[in-house]
């Protein structure tokens, strides 16, 4: 299918689909199979997932079900680097924890006591999160990888060619740090730690790592070295490599094709792609940069600062798909997340499914071929086969916030059927969800439609708010509404699709007369006075 400028859309036309066209003819460049085209995410198990942490396994499977698109085999690795030591105590978490710092997180007895590991417990809420959605993946873990012996070779190589990737790294991030240290953490046998213990030798015939635990600064703290000396066996799991050098290892054992990573991340990917092709002999995956999510005071979500909203939460008050529209819909810029953006994505979601089946004509035809893929993508390839009932978030608050708490689903029913909107089971949990979201957020705030008015359609709702405020029913105010614009020579349905912006930032909803009787006029006069003051009226 192509565009109007006769350029064939790619795939479903999303971002995604391009990446995955780019990713396919670069590994035709570079002669290599295309039978099974692997991607790779690495998921951190030292806190308590946040919704950023999530957009990497959702981003690499998206860019899989994108290589499936284009009749490739694809599937999503997920590595959990549960071999890294715990730096400090997440927010929120036991203090009992200081006595573990430093510590590989897969060696921390699990504060909560229900898996075997805090590391477990930790990638347990990515894990869940991820089967809820129906993200697939194959999962590796550090500890297991690290003491099966796999990447003993790896190792090997790595450490015999130490001071030469030591000075690369000086030469490339300024860092100097393994020029005087190897590029191994052992965990010392003493105290249990993996920063502290310095690798200083390397006997390659015994493939062992001489160390010495001298200790380490971490985030300004003095973490002091238990004074042990020993050795650590290179396929053993009693160490790892540093980040610097861990991804190109796990490049080559799992022949990763795609990763992508954050702009934190920018010097460790340009050392690793060298040190890869340099030293390991393996052509790098291809990579995407990506901005962080970050939280509505511009700072990046952190586990151990503690400002996480967690894909759990999200999804106590929208379904997966919102959670994927967030992380589809574009590949670039830092988006700041709230639980405020729940009902705009959650509509967003309902005008996607409205203009995939044809209830909205979007003339551009690469714009609508994005649109309908992009809807595809955040049902993962797995699309509803009808539309469902759909209804504003603003309209279902404004229901379930006068409705008996043991009778939310039949007084929805009711006022739906009042507005003349035809429901479903899916738009029924809508409004339990939404109830849920006022319970615990508020109520939403004003919409902010910069909606233009001429001075006649502004005399009409004027007219319409008063009627309203002694009107005895819906009907009265529908009839207000029509007498109004007719009596200014305005046609009703241009005035109507005002009324709705100004009340749900779109331009049609319920049957405006009993909605507006219900709600009461004061919403409409306030939707008026911010007009003003933003003085989009026109003379």
């Amino acid at each position: 299918m192509g565009g109007p400028s006769g350029r064939p859309v790619i795939g479903r036309g999303t971002w995604l689909d391009r990446v995955a066209y780019r990713l396919i003819e670069r590994e035709r460049r570079l002669g290599r199979s295309l039978d099974l085209l692997r991607v790779e995410s690495g998921i951190a198990a030292s806190g308590i997932p946040h919704i950023g942490n999530l957009s990497d396994p959702a981003r690499a499977y998206g860019v899989a079900l994108a290589l499936r698109g284009l009749g490739h085999n694809s599937e999503m690795i997920l590595f959990s680097d549960d071999m890294d030591g715990l730096r400090s105590i997440p927010a929120g978490l036991p203090q009992t924890l200081k006595d573990y710092l430093l510590m590989p997180v897969s060696r921390i007895p699990d504060p909560f006591g229900c898996h075997e590991s805090y590391a477990d417990h930790m990638l347990s809420k990515m894990t869940d999160v991820l089967d809820l959605m129906g993200i697939e993946y194959k999962l590796y873990r550090a500890r297991e990888v690290y003491g099966s012996g796999l990447l003993s070779d790896t190792i090997n190589e790595v450490l015999r060619n130490s001071q030469r990737i030591g000075e690369m790294i000086k030469s490339m991030t300024g860092q100097e740090k393994f020029l005087s240290e190897l590029l191994y953490y052992p965990v010392c046998k003493g105290c249990g730690r993996i920063y502290t213990a310095r690798a200083v030798a390397y006997d390659e015939g015994r493939r062992a790592v001489r160390y010495v635990c001298k200790g380490i600064e971490v985030k300004k703290i003095m973490h002091e070295g238990c004074g042990y000396e020993g050795w650590s066996y290179v396929g053993d799991g009693d160490g790892k490599l540093p980040w610097k050098v861990e991804f190109a290892a796990r490049w080559k054992l799992l022949d990763i094709r795609f990763e992508a990573f954050g702009k934190d991340l920018i010097d460790s990917v340009r050392v690793n792609d060298w040190v890869s092709r340099n030293i390991l002999g393996y052509e790098p995956p291809m990579h995407v940069k990506y901005e962080h999510f970050i939280d509505v005071g511009g700072k990046k979500f952190s586990k151990s600062a503690g400002n996480v909203f967690s894909p759990q939460e999200w999804l106590r008050y929208a379904p997966p798909q919102t959670l994927l529209l967030l992380i589809f819909k574009r590949s670039v810029g830092a988006r700041v997340v709230s639980p405020r953006l729940i009902p705009t994505l959650y509509d967003e979601l309902e005008r996607l499914e409205d203009i995939y089946f044809g209830r909205v004509r979007i003339e551009d035809e690469r714009l609508r071929a994005k649109l309908r893929g992009l809807y595809e993508y955040i049902h993962l390839l797995r699309p509803p086969q009808k539309p469902r009932a759909h209804a504003p978030f603003r309209l279902l608050a404004d229901i379930v916030s006068i409705a008996p708490q043991d009778q939310l689903r039949e007084f929805t029913i009711r006022r739906l059927q009042k507005y003349g909107i035809a429901y479903d089971e899916y738009l029924l949990d809508k409004a339990e969800r939404v109830r849920r979201y006022l319970e615990d957020f508020g109520e939403l705030s004003p919409v902010a439609a910069a909606v233009e008015l001429s001075e006649a359609e502004r005399q009409a709702i004027e007219e319409i708010v008063g009627v309203a405020e002694g009107a005895r029913d819906g009907e009265e105010v529908q009839s207000a509404i029509f007498d109004a614009a007719r009596r200014r020579g305005i046609d009703p349905p241009e005035l109507f699709k005002k009324i709705y912006l100004l009340l749900l930032d779109r331009p049609h909803g319920p049957r405006l007369g009993p909605y507006l009787f219900d709600i009461g006029p004061q919403r409409l006069r306030e939707a008026l006075l911010r007009l003003s003051s933003r003085s989009h009226v026109q003379n």
